[in-house]
């Protein structure tokens, strides 16, 4: 009791409170997401989210030695498709030369070592930007599944460590992980987005890949019809049990900060990492108020990380991988 006790002589200088800190961020602990495009020589600005790029897969290649030698270990592969190829069923994702295809070929080339995940939805590929196969304004589950099945087989195929659908289609775990077995790649794992909830917070990623929903008859103006109602909470239990029963091997919680009560339950609950992504929104907030002078960023960012991490997290998916290593470099 005190004064015996004064829990302030452990906070007394930087040395100590570094000697007794809980919660430590490495490199190790991030998942780098990368925005890839068709051409040759883009290292193309998002203007939603300043200082991160669509890559060509020249600078793909330059940037995963990069990553690398900054000792990150994992991407997390997208692909913005031209509009032409794009359609209702996904088409062009089964396409064994398509753009996602070549840049998972890419990163294994350039660092055979690197762990690459790759995002298994039609959003991107989607004429109309949803998830999955849109008919009289409804979203086809079970089609869909077998769609993303096909897809991650032929990631899989292309060398692919770990398949990550993000669509939130009830049972595309199961259906994804038998097709994956039938074609022998037992080995490929399943980064689910198994808590993915229907956010404002990823706009600048749908500018980003241009894969934010149509605003035409007959097609559903948002994707509260499969993803996740922000209100819920143990809806995302349910949902993250019901993943891992299916054969995922990691699962994930998107949003971030926003959702980390959500972390902390499920990481209560479950056996297997827990992944959370640090999403666009997130991203693009404290870069707008750091550039505005009303944040310190390099601190606030590293509080959001350390938070992220304290709430549970074994994997962070963030924007900010880069700027955390210089940081703490």
């Amino acid at each position: 009791m005190y004064p015996l006790i004064r829990n302030r002589r452990l906070r007394a200088s930087e040395s100590i409170r570094r000697l007794v800190r809980e919660t430590i961020i490495t490199p190790d602990d991030f998942l780098v997401p990368l925005f890839v495009v068709e051409g040759k020589g883009i290292k193309e600005e998002i203007p939603s989210m300043p200082n991160y790029y669509r890559l060509s897969l020249d600078n793909l290649e330059k940037e995963t030695k990069e990553l690398w030698k900054m000792g990150l270990c994992a991407v997390l592969l997208f692909v913005k498709v031209p509009d032409n190829l794009k359609d209702n069923k996904g088409t062009e994702a089964l396409n064994d030369k398509g753009l996602m295809q070549r840049a998972i070929k890419t990163v294994k080339d350039a660092c055979p070592e690197m762990l690459v995940m790759t995002d298994v939805a039609l959003d991107p590929y989607s004429a109309y930007g949803h998830d999955g196969i849109v008919v009289e304004g409804q979203i086809l589950n079970d089609e869909t599944s077998e769609v993303l099945a096909e897809m991650s087989v032929s990631h899989a195929q292309a060398g692919a460590d770990f398949v990550a659908p993000s669509d939130m289609m009830d049972g595309r775990i199961l259906t994804i992980r038998e097709a994956l077995e039938d074609e022998g790649f037992q080995d490929t794992g399943i980064m689910s987005y198994s808590a993915k909830y229907a956010s404002a917070f990823y706009g600048p990623f749908r500018d980003a890949l241009d894969s934010a929903p149509v605003d035409i008859a007959n097609v559903p103006k948002d994707k509260k019809t499969y993803q996740m109602d922000f209100a819920n909470r143990f809806e995302a239990i349910r949902e993250t049990q019901m993943d891992i029963d299916e054969g995922a091997d990691i699962v994930m919680v998107k949003p971030g900060l926003a959702y980390l009560d959500i972390v902390r339950e499920i990481k209560n609950e479950v056996d297997v990492p827990v992944a959370v992504y640090q999403v666009s929104g997130e991203y693009a907030m404290l870069k707008a108020a750091a550039e505005k002078g009303w944040l310190d960023h390099d601190a606030v960012m590293t509080e959001q990380l350390i938070a992220i991490k304290r709430a549970g997290a074994n994997i962070i998916a963030s924007y900010f991988a880069k700027d955390f290593i210089r940081v703490m470099g």
